[in-house]
């Protein structure tokens, strides 16, 4: 999102001036620690310390901070302001058997008023052989799940450290729980006891825990979190959107002139955080201080002389020395002219010299060439628009490889690193000197349009941070041929994976990819500031990375609008097949041309058939009309991959129904691309949902089959049917 991109290049300076100026965290006049615990404001102890709902109590015999009020049982021990979290302890729920039962137990529940479990960082754990452990909750609605772990016999434990069911499971938990309880089934075996005589059942930080084998070993658990285990709480500073927030002052958190309202990931609310260039604690007034930028070169590059400013800072070259911009470009010496005209008179004095002095002459010459050649390629290549961006701030977070640095990690741009040409440039695999592997798009530059477009490009990928988006790592000016560096991604082009003979794809995977590719274009089209069109929307503009996640790349044809605006476009550009009819006709450029492209992407996943396809010696015909015609027709399993039509015609109808309302010839009549996203997964969870189904009737019949040669111990049956299911 716009506002996690804006904080992205501060968070870490934010963090540390937060540690610098803990001393002055909390509320004027409010006591600062509990024990080993800093109490930033809007957190606090005592009357007047704290916001609504985030009062501390301090056990000062202890030295333990409590969230809440007296009496309350949240022990914390960490508080994150920029991220809106705080880390607590909680105590387990186990029970204990022996031969006759139950020997020992403890229960534990957590009720929450102004937090919330995170369900990103957290995850339901059970501990033990034999063991089936629930948690209950409430968010918006009741909540019930569970995990189940098995293991007849020490030697059959997970040894690797997993939660993989045989000796501990795991479960994930859903958004905004505000309370839950933790509890078992009744163990059937008493086989286990001998070497796991306890079960365990908790909420713990996935990041804080690892199984060992010893957990199941007596009471060894229970002691090694006696005081409980960690996880982790989200809080917001108003239950408001930043909008609604900011139009009751009188209650506003962001106090601080310096600090900006930013929406909660962890759902409906907000928190605060100091502008760029200040930091400190945005809920106090006057909390936000200047950043001496100077003193944090790793965050801050300056390869010049640094000088702060109020909320900035200047980067300048010494005196004798120059850069195209010292933030990014090293400073390097030049020449006096004064210094030039005494060598000429010098050597116009004694003609022994002569040839001596000629030499360095010419090679000054051909220094002075070199640079005007970089200077006229910087110029011609748009530097000055990039120049002018990145002093207003909208372009910061690129950088300026030389074109030394580029040709060494292509090789001097040999054939073999090709890995792709498409109509703006040519793709080349990069290693650079940190082993960092790259992809190096050298452009095609042709006439000023295109010059414009390539600086167009870094702009609107400088300003797009999104995970289904290849990254931007920066560009080379100083050549004829301008160069952008992107993210290596490993997988090539969708339309490789689609298209390729023998490669199997399971619907559930086209889906996956369908709507990674459609949230990259539903973020462009709603998220990002001013609105972003694609505007060449194609199989071979989806890059796949090492875990097959879809990545939009190619944005030469992209262009940034402000929202329910149209441009008019003189050239139509795109790709033969996905271009949008109405875009072609009247040349106005609008979000409902990508999502007619999209459209035939979702064709293309479903079909197998190229935008342009030709079946056997017949002429080519384009895939959306194809498909639209067999569709009018009711022929729609005639156009279907035949390797998914067995999955059934249903989840395949939804996916062609999605993909007609794409592709109608009216823009007003194609849905949004958020609106696309949450088809595609409403058919997904439903598809997904029925197979659930149906394999669980499978594995009931499984077991019916083959209880009657069940071995008398039921766990040992229990494992028969577990091997049939997974062979399943």
């Amino acid at each position: 999102m716009f506002w996690q991109l804006f904080f992205l290049t501060t968070s870490i300076l934010s963090t540390t001036c937060l540690l610098a100026l803990a001393a002055g965290m909390a509320h004027p006049g409010c006591q600062e620690r509990c024990g080993n615990l800093s109490i930033p404001y809007p957190f606090g102890i005592g009357p007047g310390c704290f916001r609504s709902g985030l009062e501390v109590t301090c056990d000062h015999s202890t030295g333990r901070a409590y969230l809440g009020s007296a009496g309350s049982s949240i022990w914390a021990f960490d508080i994150f302001l920029l991220q809106g979290e705080a880390r607590v302890h909680k105590h387990l729920t186990w029970d204990c058997y022996n031969d006759t039962g139950i020997s020992d137990f403890s229960r534990s529940f957590m009720d929450l008023r102004s937090y919330q479990i995170s369900h990103t960082k957290n995850k339901f754990t059970a501990i033990g052989c034999d063991t089936i452990a629930f948690i209950q909750g409430e968010n918006t609605n009741s909540y019930t799940s569970g995990c189940m772990s098995f293991c007849s016999s020490k030697a059959s434990v997970d040894t690797n450290g997993q939660c993989t069911g045989m000796g501990c499971c795991q479960t994930s938990i859903p958004a905004n729980l505000t309370y839950f309880n933790t509890t078992f089934s009744t163990r059937q075996s008493a086989s286990v006891q001998d070497f796991n005589p306890c079960s365990y059942a908790f909420v713990i930080e996935t990041q804080q825990f690892r199984f060992d084998i010893s957990d199941l070993a007596g009471y060894n658990f229970a002691y090694k979190y006696s005081d409980g285990v960690p996880l982790v709480l989200n809080w917001v500073a108003g239950k408001e959107s930043c909008d609604e927030a900011k139009k009751n002052m009188s209650s506003y958190a962001c106090l601080s002139k310096n600090s900006k309202c930013i929406p909660s990931d962890s759902g409906p609310g907000y928190l605060c955080n100091c502008s760029s260039g200040y930091g400190g604690n945005p809920y106090l007034e006057d909390g936000c201080q200047d950043i001496d930028e100077c003193a944090f070169p790793e965050q801050y590059l300056c390869l010049g002389q640094c000088t702060n400013t109020i909320g900035s800072y200047s980067c300048t070259c010494p005196k004798g020395t120059r850069s195209s911009n010292a933030r990014t470009v090293d400073c390097s010496p030049y020449q006096d002219p004064t210094k030039t005209v005494k060598m000429v008179l010098g050597i116009s004095i004694g003609t022994v010299f002569l040839l001596v002095c000629i030499f360095p002459l010419v090679i000054e010459y051909q220094k002075r060439k070199l640079v005007k050649e970089k200077d006229g390629f910087f110029k011609q290549n748009g530097g000055f628009i990039l120049l002018e961006q990145m002093r207003s701030g909208r372009v910061d977070t690129v950088r300026v490889f030389s074109k030394k640095e580029l040709e060494n990690a292509t090789n001097n741009f040999d054939k073999r690193r090709e890995l792709g040409r498409g109509g703006h440039g040519t793709v080349y695999k990069g290693i650079m000197k940190d082993s960092r592997v790259v992809a190096i798009k050298r452009s095609k530059v042709c006439n000023t349009k295109q010059k414009d477009e390539f600086v167009q490009e870094i702009i609107i990928l400088s300003q797009i941070n999104h995970r289904n988006v290849v990254r931007l790592l920066g560009c080379c000016l100083e050549v004829e041929i301008p160069i952008l560096v992107y993210e290596f991604i490993p997988n090539g082009t969708l339309f490789q994976l689609i298209h390729s003979e023998g490669a199997s794809i399971s619907l559930d995977d086209r889906l996956r990819i369908a709507i990674e590719s459609a949230e990259a274009l539903a973020y462009l089209h709603s998220s990002a500031f001013p609105s972003i069109i694609h505007g060449d929307v194609k199989s071979s503009n989806i890059l796949l990375d090492d875990k097959y996640m879809a990545k939009v790349t190619d944005f030469g044809a992209s262009h940034m609008l402000a929202k329910d605006e149209t441009q008019f476009m003189t050239i139509v550009q795109g790709t033969l097949g996905y271009l949008d009819p109405e875009y072609l006709q009247e040349r106005q450029l609008t979000e409902k041309s990508d999502v007619y492209s999209f459209g035939v992407v979702i064709l293309e996943l479903i079909t197998r058939k190229t935008a342009i396809y030709s079946e056997d010696s017949s002429e080519r015909k384009g895939l959306a009309s194809s498909f639209m015609v067999t569709m009018k027709e009711n022929k729609l399993q005639d156009m279907l991959d035949k390797s998914i039509v067995g999955v059934g015609m249903e989840p395949l109808q939804a996916i062609a129904e999605l993909a007609k309302k794409c592709l109608s010839m009216k823009g007003e009549e194609r849905p949004q691309m958020t609106e696309v996203v949450e088809r595609l997964k409403t058919i997904r969870r439903t598809w997904q949902e029925k197979l659930k189904e149906y394999y669980a009737t499978e594995t009931e019949k499984n077991y019916a089959k083959h209880s009657a040669n069940c071995p008398s111990s039921i766990a040992q049956c229990r494992s028969i049917t577990m091997e049939l299911e997974h062979g399943r």
